[in-house]
């Protein structure tokens, strides 16, 4: 099986699922994608709580820690790593290589606004450096919080990460063709968006995207989903077919006897 590194190097983009337990992971992991990611969106509304905020840290440990059981890469999304002291998060993300997580997303946000450029570069240094296996993607957030969103800015950006030991860009809310291929030529290390409300994997991958990650949108899916089957048995139309409860208990039974 090719490495989680190597992943981001081949001639598609990879397609970068994201669960929010053990079950979503479980599903995607039988349809066969080779790395899964946490989301976490879905796990803090899980949890009941909304999303940031360093509200997600001990669910998404638990959950990082029953992906690795599952034979495919995992990645966590640790947010801002959960603390603003670089070697705490070098120490948190130590435990979840020691884990078994081959990459994180590490953003530089907190509480919704950019934090200083230097700050988040020490933390990615801090943590290729207690972690050199690790993936880490780093999370360029101007354009998700439209806060100096220009290209240029996000390329400062990324280039001071990319020289701090980042291995991978993320740039949520990233959607022009154009933008998407400047940033992409401009940084030296495979680009990460979110998938594309117009554009196939396929075609961001031309436009030189080497990750397309679903982020939340399965976890609202489901929800959506959840909410129209039930609207369906109670307005008496036909409701979709799912898998069966007896495939799904299987699964689960051996997981839980590795």
């Amino acid at each position: 099986m090719a490495t989680f590194r190597e992943l981001h190097h081949t001639a598609a983009p990879l397609l970068l699922p994201n669960a929010w337990d053990l079950g979503s992971a479980l599903a995607f992991a039988t349809a066969g994608y080779p790395a899964i990611g946490t989301t976490s969106f879905g796990i803090a509304a899980s949890a009941g709580l909304p999303d940031g905020g360093r509200s997600s840290k001990a669910d998404t440990l638990a959950v990082a820690a029953q992906l690795c059981r599952l034979p495919v890469h995992v990645t966590a999304d640790v947010e801002d790593g959960y603390s603003d002291d670089p070697a705490e998060v070098a120490e948190l993300v130590a435990h979840l290589a020691n884990l078994g997580v081959a990459g994180i997303n590490l953003e530089d946000s907190t509480a919704g606004h950019l934090v200083e450029l230097t700050a988040f570069a020490d933390k990615v240094a801090a943590v290729k450096h207690r972690s050199p296996e690790v993936f880490i993607n780093a999370r360029v957030d101007n354009i998700w919080f439209g806060e100096q969103a220009t290209v240029d800015a996000v390329l400062l950006r990324a280039r001071a990460y990319a020289d701090a030991g980042a291995d991978g860009i993320f740039v949520p809310g990233l959607a022009g063709p154009e933008d998407i291929r400047s940033i992409a030529a401009g940084i030296g290390l495979p680009l990460n968006v979110l998938a594309h409300p117009s554009l196939t994997v396929a075609e961001l991958g031309e436009l030189g995207v080497h990750r397309v990650s679903s982020g939340s949108l399965p976890y609202r899916a489901a929800v959506d989903a959840a909410v129209n089957v039930v609207n369906a048995l109670r307005d008496g139309k036909q409701v979709p077919a799912a898998t069966s409860y007896w495939e799904m208990q299987s699964q689960l039974q051996s997981f839980s006897a590795r």
